[in-house]
């Protein structure tokens, strides 16, 4: 049963300093608006350095500057003046908003097939000639797929396990054009990934069939995010006895309330945004009716999408659909009777029927070449590189921190001074005509956030910078994508959550049941504000956080507003904490195009005023270098992949300090079986993936 979960987000271990959820302000460039004078202001509230650095960039001249690259805004010098006249704002407005572009605006990039001319085929079969021998493919060869488990928006390299999305996709393109490849064969089973890179792979298979070679997809466990996948292939075929279950979507909530109750622990908690939903987790023992309307939508468009992209697929009307799920079908047989598979085999039959399309006699053997070494075979070898024109790729995936911890590993989550190094490089080389920021992360560190955004803002001012969106990119990870020209999401994206959330445990009571003692020295009126959790707040205390955690959300509202070029007023309907799927965040100016990472391309293209027909050359500046602890692993050995996974739990422990610009709450179908777990189980792991 495919599965919207909704993850625990608590305190860190004793003693537990105040946690922070805060959200990512967004940019956009379709309209202009007035920002706060209370943040312009020469004296300003207590700033968080992020938001200093924002006040500091605002007031600089280069952002001011007419010349800026920011060609679809107009700054007025008024737009910083306190003065809030009415009439001074109406006629600020009528000079600066600009009309909105809507999606059709923007180039589609839409794969077109286009047959090799006589020339080129020899010059491949040349190239063929003289490649690696690792490059080397029979003819008549069947690309193999197992797509299983989680999928990275990364790239990997060549030691390293795990598939990811970049060389799926690429895969796919190369076999469109490779003489050699007759069809592919893919293995679909226990999808890990969001709905986002689902639809990004759907859409190469589409993209694969237009050069007329097959494409075959084997289900042996098929569940609604499988069939999804899978529907898109020319034939789809399950095992007799193939796991299979089409019963519907659903989301969780975990709420701890109760179980702080009986421990000893309370919560004080100041929930900024009435769809920050991290505090009702902590201090609500059922849903409220606020979150209960978000996570409604979400489930909605995702149960919405899934109907009516299968129906159209498979021919059938959306009730039909919607009939077959509430049947409670459990029977394979019924698929194939309602016309939703091909048929019913197992996986050696399957591959004596791709010897009849291939022409391969039943004694031999078909000639297969699977994903880990058809990765290796090089674009050039197949004549698909070329074009001068280069743009820079950036991948930005994981957990947000600002620091390289010495227990980092390569490619795990987003160091913020790594990969500003990647940005400035594509803002101080010559070469790149636009760079495409790719982000799959719900958000992290606030400082980090803050200085990448501003790094992007910067490459953009020198640059056509397009932000391309996998599943999740909210909070820090949208704080990320506000500086770019253009933001691009797919239809499920998850993006948003505007809102704030700080607290503190008191844990007094607990205290007393284990019999721990704690007693406190102080200087200072609030000095026992963060060291005291052995009793609740004062009510002066609790005064500070309501203020804090008040002026933290206007702050980052604001910023937020003025960077989507949105009226405060209207940023405040969008924001309070929700999460969004992109169409929903298109509908409401909260992302310019809906499509993946080829659309991001083509809108590249036209802002450096590329011909779309025209070859470019994609450069990843975010290429991994293989470790030695990825080479074991490749190798096969587990030890070091658990010393991967605790590495990095102390890793995401060790710097868990500090503002986070982090979505809370919800992840997109992501651990699909956290749900058969151990309940308490299930809470410690979500608990942990959260800090």
């Amino acid at each position: 049963m495919s599965k919207l979960l909704l993850l625990l987000h608590s305190s860190p271990p004793l003693p537990p300093p105040p946690f922070h959820f805060t959200t990512a302000p967004i940019l956009h460039h379709r309209a202009t608006t007035l920002l706060r004078a209370s943040i312009l202001s020469k004296k300003p509230p207590n700033l968080s350095p992020s938001l200093a650095l924002f006040r500091k960039a605002t007031l600089s001249s280069s952002f001011l500057s007419p010349s800026s690259s920011f060609r679809c805004r107009t700054f007025s010098v008024r737009a910083f003046d306190s003065d809030d006249s009415k009439t001074e704002q109406e006629e600020e407005k009528k000079e600066s908003f600009h009309v909105k572009k809507s999606d059709e605006d923007y180039p589609s990039g839409e794969f077109d097939f286009q047959e090799i001319g006589a020339w080129n085929r020899f010059l491949v079969k040349l190239k063929m000639l003289i490649a690696f021998p690792w490059e080397r493919v029979r003819k008549g060869s069947v690309l193999t797929m197992k797509l299983r488990g989680q999928i990275s928006d990364q790239l990997k390299s060549r030691f390293s396990s795990g598939l990811s999305l970049p060389q799926i996709c690429e895969n796919f393109i190369k076999a469109a054009y490779d003489p050699r490849i007759s069809g592919i064969y893919l293995h679909i089973d226990g999808l890990n990934c969001g709905w986002a890179k689902v639809e990004e792979i759907r859409r190469h298979i589409f993209n694969f069939k237009k050069s007329g070679k097959f494409v075959v997809a084997y289900l042996p466990a098929c569940r609604e995010k499988e069939y999804y996948l899978a529907s898109a292939c020319d034939d789809l075929y399950l095992p007799p006895t193939a796991y299979f279950s089409f019963y519907g979507f659903t989301v969780q909530a975990a709420f701890l309330a109760g179980v702080f109750e009986n421990v000893g622990i309370q919560p004080d908690v100041q929930r900024i945004g009435k769809y920050k939903s991290a505090g009702d987790q902590l201090t609500r023992k059922s849903m409220s009716k606020e979150n209960c309307e978000m996570l409604t939508a979400i489930l909605d468009n995702i149960y919405g999408n899934w109907l009516d992209k299968v129906s159209s697929t498979k021919g059938k009307k959306i009730e039909d659909m919607k009939n077959f799920i509430n049947e409670g079908v459990y029977k394979v047989e019924r698929l194939k009777e309602e016309g939703l598979i091909t048929n019913m085999h197992y996986d050696d039959e399957v591959i004596s029927m791709l010897k009849e399309k291939v022409g391969v006699q039943k004694d031999k053997v078909l000639p297969m070449v699977d994903y880990s070494k058809y990765s290796r075979v090089r674009n050039w070898t197949l004549g698909l590189t070329g074009g001068r024109d280069l743009i820079a790729i950036i991948r930005a995936s994981g957990s947000i921190s600002r620091v390289k911890s010495p227990l980092s590993l390569s490619g795990s989550g987003i160091i913020g001074e790594q990969l500003i190094e990647k940005i400035r490089q594509a803002r101080e080389s010559k070469k790149y005509k636009a760079a495409i920021i790719r982000i799959d992360s719900p958000g992290g560190d606030a400082l980090a956030s803050d200085l990448m955004w501003r790094e992007i803002r910067l490459l953009a001012e020198s640059k056509p910078v397009i932000a391309s969106m996998s599943d999740v990119a909210a909070s820090g990870g949208y704080y990320m994508a506000m500086a770019a020209d253009t933001i691009v999401a797919e239809n499920l994206t998850l993006t948003g959550s505007i809102g704030v959330v700080t607290g503190k445990f008191s844990l007094g009571k607990l205290y007393e049941k284990i019999g721990f003692n704690k007693e406190i020295i102080s200087r200072g009126k609030y000095a026992e504000l963060l060291a005291a959790d052995q009793r609740p707040l004062r009510p002066d205390e609790a005064e500070l956080f309501a203020k804090s955690a008040q002026n933290a959300y206007e702050q980052f509202r604001d910023k937020a507003a003025f960077s989507r070029s949105m009226p405060v007023d209207k940023m405040e309907e969008v924001a309070q904490g929700r999460v969004w799927t992109g169409q929903d965040a298109a509908s409401r100016g909260l992302v310019d195009a809906i499509g993946g990472f080829s659309r991001a391309v083509a809108i590249a293209k036209q802002k450096a005023n590329i011909p779309q027909d025209r070859q470019v050359m994609l450069v990843e500046l975010s290429r991994p270098s293989p470790t030695l602890p990825e080479i074991l692993s490749g190798i096969g050995s587990s030890v070091v992949g658990a010393e991967r996974t605790l590495k990095e739990l102390l890793q995401d422990l060790a710097f868990s300090k500090g503002v986070q610009a982090r979505m809370d709450g919800i992840l997109f179908q992501g651990l699909e079986e956290a749900s058969y777990d151990n309940p308490i189980l299930t809470l410690i792991k979500d608990y942990l993936g959260s800090l």
